[in-house]
């Protein structure tokens, strides 16, 4: 698994269990080649005609690395890979490939609500591994805005449902760099601008949350209930700038209004999942095609640069702020690490999809970052693979930059083996109190 010749106190280090700091669920169900194949990519979209993508460092790297987990011979074809992972099942397909990774504890984003993928302990029932909740506030927000009546009611639920899921997870998460950028203004907005933004949005609750002025209440109110309860602030960074690409499903015809409409309660089918009177959640709707998802900004406003005065603002607050993703900005997240003392960066998917590549990924984040900044995550997403292939590459890109400062003596063998203990699970133990 590693690529080089390292002491052995290093390689035990590098090998050591794993604390997973971001994931999400995998897919429960078996998966066709197209919704595979959309899975494996940044994009979320089909590769045009004729082409694959496994064709890409990750597709590469799927069928060296996770082949031989399912009994196969390495780099073996995309069509013998599939029809192995059809044969085994999804149920022991996701076990050994969450088993193989070596994590001790997952920490997942339970944000994307969506039965096919697996909850918090499923993951850790495969894996073999200790399992925590991550709260994604915007899913909290939409779940108070298809619930609330009144603009009052908005902003009171919306902080008490904050803490009430706070109370058992282990950070909270946001995604304002997919809604609106991170270009925000870093103020807290006033109430009544509040107010009114909220009357906006309960005139629309179902769409998903892009107004900026919502958004900047929404992470002022996450910050205060994590200031209160002593927990990370995770923020998503870097590419994509859209959300975890969900699948293509069939839009639905035109409805038809002689006929019943599920999706009003006087119309709701009780037999029907989501009948009996209840409307479908936006994440329903979103996963059935109907509700078009929000434009992401333009990837520039992704550069985590852009958090600087918002950054700078949290510092009194003690609150620990966790750069995901970063890359290609990845840099410019090691700097901000360096700069301030409650910002910690972590690269995720950023290894796996740059494959054979990820060692320079991570001598850019030892070049800039201090070492007890670094964390490590998978970011798997859909995928058991992508929990695979992020422990491996991160493994394999720490250990080469490991080798090449103990070769030529700038670290000796003890501090290479404490620092890979560090960033691999020491980190996260100490910010996220496990």
């Amino acid at each position: 698994m590693l690529p080089v010749e390292l002491p052995v106190t290093v390689r035990d280090a590098l090998l050591a269990p794993l604390v997973d700091h971001h994931c999400h669920g995998v897919h429960r169900d078996d998966l066709s080649r197209a919704r595979f194949e959309l899975l494996i990519s940044e994009g979320g979209a089909p590769a045009p005609p004729g082409t694959t993508h496994f064709d890409t460092p990750y597709g590469m790297a799927v069928r060296r690395w996770c082949a031989p987990v399912l009994d196969l011979e390495p780099h073996a074809p995309p069509a013998v890979y599939l029809s192995r992972r059809a044969d085994l099942g999804a149920v022991e397909v996701n076990r050994r490939l969450l088993a193989a990774a070596g994590v001790v504890a997952f920490l997942v984003d339970t944000g994307i609500e969506d039965l096919d993928l697996l909850s918090a302990a499923e993951m850790g029932r495969h894996g073999g591994a200790a399992a925590d909740e991550l709260v994604r506030v915007e899913q909290i927000e939409q779940d108070v805005a298809e619930s609330a009546a009144l603009a009052v009611d908005y902003l009171d639920t919306l902080g008490e449902e904050l803490s009430a899921r706070a109370a058992r997870a282990v950070g909270l998460k946001t995604v304002v760099a997919t809604r609106c950028g991170l270009d925000f203004d870093p103020a807290r907005p006033s109430r009544g601008s509040v107010i009114a933004a909220a009357n906006r949005r309960l005139a629309a609750p179902r769409e998903p949350l892009t107004d900026p002025v919502l958004l900047r209440h929404l992470l002022w109110s996450a910050v205060d209930v994590a200031r209160e309860r002593g927990l990370p602030l995770q923020l998503h960074t870097g590419l994509p700038t859209s959300a975890a690409p969900v699948p293509p499903r069939p839009v639905p015809p035109r409805p038809d209004p002689n006929r019943p409409d599920p999706n009003r309660p006087d119309h709701a089918d009780p037999a029907r999942p989501g009948g009996g009177g209840r409307p479908l959640s936006a994440s329903e709707l979103l996963l059935g095609g109907l509700v078009t998802p929000p434009e992401p900004p333009s990837p520039h406003r992704a550069d985590p640069v852009r958090l600087s005065a918002f950054i700078a603002a949290l510092q009194p607050l003690s609150v620990p702020v966790i750069l995901l993703g970063c890359y290609p900005f990845h840099r410019q997240a090691a700097y901000l690490a360096g700069l301030h003392p409650h910002v910690y960066v972590d690269v995720g998917l950023a290894l796996p999809h740059t494959a054979a590549a990820a060692a320079r990924v991570m001598e850019d984040l030892l070049e800039l970052a201090p070492f007890h900044k670094l964390l490590f995550s998978s970011g798997s997403r859909g995928l058991a693979e992508s929990c695979l292939l992020g422990a491996l590459y991160y493994r394999r890109a720490l250990g080469t930059a490991l080798a090449g400062r103990v070769r030529d003596g700038e670290w000796s063998a003890g501090d290479a083996a404490r620092i890979a203990h560090m960033i691999g699970s020491g980190n996260a133990r100490r910010v996220y109190r496990l």
